[in-house]
């Protein structure tokens, strides 16, 4: 089937996909911030051409923890994160069914991240880190946005699957 033929996207999977292009732009931008203050980092350790500064570490961590939590997003939406293929050749129905408990199973630790996540957030909410006093919310909030995030784009592959399952139309 060609895509002339297959019908257009409806307003959730044009948001989900405006969604994942966004994220596409943050993890690029959050990578090539990235470079900076590591590149500090290995500049004023290894040579007396600038001081140490004590900012950059936890930039640095900021950041990579946020490269890592975006990373996982879109590795959920493209269907590449948290799979372990033990029935590569499975298709339709069984293959669906497969799908559907993997995507279930990865929608518990969603959940748990979106859950908990709201607590971890609460509990860094008026903290500030040690050396370069960055507001700790900052990277605490990663975890909840991260599981919503996944809940959404895991809405996504259920209706897929449960289509495919129960050999719905689109």
């Amino acid at each position: 089937m060609n895509s002339a033929s297959q019908p257009a996207p409806g307003a959730w999977r044009r948001f989900t996909a405006a969604y994942a292009t966004l994220l596409d732009w943050l993890l690029g931008l959050s990578v090539a911030i990235l470079v900076l203050p590591v590149s500090l980092q290995i500049f004023a350790r290894f040579t007396d051409l600038l001081p140490h500064y004590i900012w950059t570490e936890e930039m640095a961590r900021l950041l990579f923890v946020w490269m890592i939590m975006i990373g996982s997003m879109l590795g959920v939406r493209e269907g590449t994160h948290f799979i372990v293929d033990v029935f590569p050749s499975a298709t339709g129905r069984f293959g669906a069914a497969l799908n559907l408990f993997a995507s279930v199973a990865v929608l518990v630790f969603a959940i748990v991240f979106a859950w908990y996540g709201v607590e971890f957030t609460r509990f860094g909410w008026n903290r500030t880190s040690e050396l370069a006093e960055l507001p700790l919310w900052m990277i605490h909030i990663a975890w909840p946005i991260t599981g919503f995030t996944w809940i959404v784009f895991l809405g996504e592959h259920l209706a897929t699957q449960w289509r495919a399952l129960t050999g719905s139309a689109a």
